[in-house]
């Protein structure tokens, strides 16, 4: 796991971070019908919800076309968001986990958590188009890409 425990060392916000619990993760699981990848529950589950304020600033420096990640969701928040969000546009089947500035979210898809998966592809949702495309082919691939920044 070490490019997710690289990325909150490059990335995380300094404030303190408070792992979720097994328990907790599982309960979510259990109410999304699914099992979220290992890679993304080793993150939550060790660090917590990470906080990442400078990316956007390193990707516009560098004049990037990556997709910044700014906070990671609760998890009272990823059951809620993920229906709301269908709700006003976004296709239905997905599972969001983190935002960026804007309101725009990065998910997983309903059906690649339907196994257990140590990891599972990322996904984009763009709240103004309406439209969700693969920005990965694993979770922990998505945060590799911010750590070679």
């Amino acid at each position: 796991m070490y490019s997710i425990d690289q990325f909150v060392k490059n990335w995380g916000s300094k404030n303190i971070m408070v792992p979720i619990s097994n328990h907790d993760i599982a309960e979510l699981e259990s109410k999304l019908t699914v099992f979220l990848p290992d890679a993304y529950k080793y993150l939550i589950s060790t660090y917590g919800l990470v906080h990442t304020p400078n990316v956007l600033t390193k990707i516009c420096d560098l004049n990037s076309d990556i997709s910044e990640v700014q906070d990671f969701l609760g998890l009272e928040d990823i059951f809620t968001l993920s229906q709301l969000y269908e709700m006003t546009g976004m296709p239905k089947g997905h599972i969001l986990f983190a935002s960026d500035c804007k309101g725009d979210m990065f998910c997983f898809k309903l059906k690649d958590c339907k196994i257990n998966n140590k990891d599972c592809p990322v996904w984009f949702f763009n709240r103004e188009l309406c439209t969700v495309n693969k920005v990965s082919n694993t979770f922990t691939e998505w945060l590799e890409q911010f750590n070679t920044l």
